[in-house]
């Protein structure tokens, strides 16, 4: 059967999805119409196609044991000069998202891998394109905002033709966890993602 390069990732929901996959493409990115907008739990990871069903089933427990929880963008940030990428801040959400990036590489299931950085949840919006456009997307995007309640997360395949396809999607199996507002009236993270 051989292998395939799978993707693990919180899915951006529309209208803002679409928005940021267009402004990507005016930056420049040529992988802008390729990638669906997203949050990455699992980066790019080779696998056997003979794996997948012991693969839906490990995130099929992970969704089980989760429950939906608030995520907010804000405002932009870069990994520049490490990496060139652009990207829109989680400022809500950030635990939760850790804390599943986690169960999905886990030693007891099949997609344990290293991270070649520390996991730093993040929607990119320009990726290995020239400097002044990478500025420009920095800068267009600095007080971009957007909120969901995020239900779910995905797995993906990546095609020949480098283009991104959803396989399956995994919905949390517990009730919502609403957000708590702190003092000030701005909110604190999510209460935590397991029951």
């Amino acid at each position: 059967m051989g292998t395939v390069t799978l993707g693990v990732s919180i899915a951006v929901p529309e209208p803002y999805g679409s928005l940021l996959q267009e402004r990507r493409a005016s930056f420049g990115d040529p992988a802008a119409y390729g990638i669906p907008t997203h949050v990455t739990l699992l980066p790019p990871t080779a696998a056997e196609a003979a794996d997948l069903p012991a693969v839906e089933a490990h995130l099929a427990r992970i969704a089980t044991a989760g429950r939906p929880f608030p995520m907010r963008l804000s405002g932009t940030g870069t990994f520049r000069p490490l990496s060139p990428v652009v990207f829109v801040q989680v400022v809500e959400g950030a635990s939760a998202c850790s804390w599943l990036q986690k169960r999905v590489r886990d030693a007891s299931g099949p997609l344990v891998r290293d991270l070649q950085f520390p996991y730093h949840p993040h929607v990119t919006v320009a990726h290995d394109i020239s400097e002044e456009a990478m500025d420009r997307a920095y800068e267009e995007l600095s007080s971009y905002e957007a909120a969901w309640t995020c239900g779910s997360f995905a797995l993906y395949e990546q095609g020949a033709d480098a283009v991104w396809r959803k396989i399956n999607e995994f919905p949390f199996g517990g009730g919502v966890a609403p957000a708590v507002p702190a003092q000030g009236g701005s909110s604190v993270d999510e209460p935590s993602l397991h029951p």
